[in-house]
């Protein structure tokens, strides 16, 4: 098991460049499977979430050339469905989340597609009745195996359908709308996440042949198409990192610019941290946060009362950044009330703050309270273990802001999201040190 030492309180200086889009690499790498052609993808995050269902794929026959660092090709031209039924299989599929999403590209090219029951975060119930529901609603047979935990959809022939989503779920809508790029006739998907990652893949299904009409709203209408070709896509910079930098500015209060940022695709982000008293600057497409040496105050809603800040399915505020949130509030002036609609077991992290001095009171699994303590009572620091890709991350930022030396376990957790995380902070100027 990995560890970082952190030793915090020190101002960081210069510019750090976003990774490519996690959640969107998931995405379009299932999506390699729905065609025999080359698929070329650029700026893939080398993470161990993606480099796993890379190594999926490899075993299932997809032919995969690197071709540069974060550039791969991809050629789904002799897959090996045995490896479907296999005990590796059941093993591999179970170590990631994301690979779910292989299920959907499989039955509509295949005819076929099984998936153990896929693991990820800690973070509360993520239910996969979506995917399913939605798959049977095409004309898939579903079945499963209690014992095994393993997962399989069958049918000769997709049918195009008109079905409403019993939640905007993104793996889940992506999942059926990969399925119904090769279904026959129609398909109707209301209630459709629309996040931009959705929309890129969207786009890229669209590039290889597919007919995808109201991409960006909630309602996405497929008209199927008899086989899919070759492309070449460039995946977004990763929103979820960028808020996660934006977040360890303030907390240091150092001067940061943040590159190739993707405006455009970054919602209410900015905004939500300009709440907290965050300055974050657009320059070109880059954003400089200034080194916040006074500190940086919540605002309040205009009759008095104190602010909240929640999730929601976009275009409303990304789950994945509550956590840096509720950490860089600990220093603020002020109070917030986070509250985290979508998975219950996310704010647990929060004993770890406690530990190191924040003021935070946790009302329910779904709320927590955090009263800024203005920089006048700074962080101590402590050992503590990563939970989950997102919490790690907030807690990897509280320690740099402790006064002392910080010790982080579990870092594996953090590698999964985060591409060579230490490396690139001490490249601003952290003093983090990696011990196997």
């Amino acid at each position: 098991m990995g560890t970082f030492k952190i030793e915090g309180g020190h101002q960081l200086k210069g510019s750090i460049q976003p990774q490519g889009a996690k959640n969107e690499a998931l995405q379009i790498l299932c999506a390699v499977l729905l065609t025999p052609e080359l698929v070329t993808i650029n700026n893939i995050p080398d993470i161990v979430d993606v480099n796993k269902l890379i190594a999926l794929l490899r075993k299932l026959g997809v032919k995969v050339e690197k071709l540069g660092k974060g550039s791969y090709s991809f050629q789904a031209d002799e897959v090996n469905l045995k490896y479907l039924e296999s005990d590796e299989f059941k093993i591999d599929g179970r170590g990631l989340r994301g690979s779910i999403m292989i299920v959907g590209p499989l039955l509509a090219r295949f005819g076929k597609g099984y998936i153990p029951k896929p693991g990820g975060d800690k973070i509360g119930r993520r239910r996969l009745d979506t995917h399913f529901e939605g798959l049977i609603k095409l004309g898939a047979k579903f079945g499963y195996s209690k014992e095994e935990q393993f997962y399989g959809v069958e049918a000769k022939k997709l049918k195009g359908t008109y079905m409403l989503l019993e939640e905007a779920s993104v793996t889940g809508t992506a999942n059926i709308l990969m399925a119904a790029v090769l279904a026959e006739g129609q398909t109707t998907i209301y209630n459709a996440a629309c996040e931009p990652y959705l929309q890129q893949l969207c786009k890229m299904l669209n590039r290889m042949g597919a007919k995808i009409s109201g991409v960006g709203s909630n309602m996405l209408i497929i008209d199927g198409v008899d086989s899919l070709g070759g492309t070449e896509h460039r995946m977004l910079p990763d929103m979820i990192e960028i808020g996660s930098w934006i977040g360890l500015a303030a907390m240091t209060k150092s001067e940061l610019t943040i590159t190739n940022v993707s405006w455009n695709d970054l919602g209410l982000i900015p905004e939500t941290f300009r709440k907290l008293g965050i300055t974050v600057e657009r320059q070109g497409d880059d954003i400089h946060i200034p080194a916040h040496t006074d500190g940086y105050e919540i605002q309040s809603f205009i009759d008095g009362s104190i602010l909240t800040i929640s999730d929601a399915p976009w275009p409303g505020f990304t789950p994945d950044l509550l956590s840096i949130i509720l950490v860089v509030a600990t220093q603020a002036r002020g109070s917030v009330l986070v509250h985290q609609k979508m998975f219950e077991s996310r704010l647990f992290f929060v004993d770890k703050l406690i530990d190191m001095g924040a003021k935070i009171i946790l009302c329910d699994p779904h709320r927590a309270t955090v009263i800024g303590h203005d920089y006048k009572s700074t962080l101590k620091a402590t050992t503590m273990t990563s939970p989950d890709i997102r919490a790690g991350v907030s807690l990897l930022i509280a320690a740099l802001s402790a006064k002392g030396t910080s010790t982080i376990q579990n870092i594996e957790q953090i590698d999964r999201g985060y591409e060579n995380i230490d490396e690139r902070l001490r490249a601003i100027g952290a003093h983090i040190e990696r011990v196997d």
